[in-house]
């Protein structure tokens, strides 16, 4: 039977969860996530984890935080004056929004903190920091 290899097309089935158990995404009840191994679509541990399986196998996989997302960087936090909102616009923690940086590209922060002073903005990947487990099902190799 063949193994899964780097340039291979592959359609998984998943379930991530952190650290504590909380499950952050799953492919059930949904298509198979499709992607090519080793073609940078996903996280290197998830296609290091998918590289030499064969269809049909399962697996629980553990990715350290640097396999992952990365560490959290405290550079990506930025602080931004109240009056930098358009009028009417009160930022609550949670809520995403959308900056331009200056080369037009768009970034997505998320709000972490409200103060009087400001309001900080966390650019981060939500799961930067996190050690991540996938429970991974190859369910087969495309071509």
């Amino acid at each position: 039977m063949s193994q899964a290899s780097a340039g291979d097309t592959v359609r998984v089935h998943y379930t991530g969860t952190l650290a504590d158990g909380t499950e952050f995404d799953s492919s059930a009840g949904r298509e198979p996530l499709e992607f090519t191994v080793g073609g940078g679509q996903v996280i290197a541990g998830f296609d290091e984890a998918v590289t030499g399986m064969t269809p049909g196998e399962s697996q629980t996989v553990e990715i350290p935080a640097d396999e992952a997302y990365g560490p959290r960087r405290m550079e990506m936090m930025l602080n931004v004056s109240p009056d930098q909102f358009p009028e009417g616009m009160d930022p609550e923690v949670g809520q995403e929004l959308q900056l331009s940086q200056p080369d037009g590209q768009a970034v997505v922060v998320r709000v972490a903190e409200v103060s009087d002073d400001g309001v900080t903005l966390d650019a981060n990947h939500p799961l930067a920091g996190e050690d991540l487990t996938f429970e991974i099902t190859l369910e087969e190799i495309v071509g």
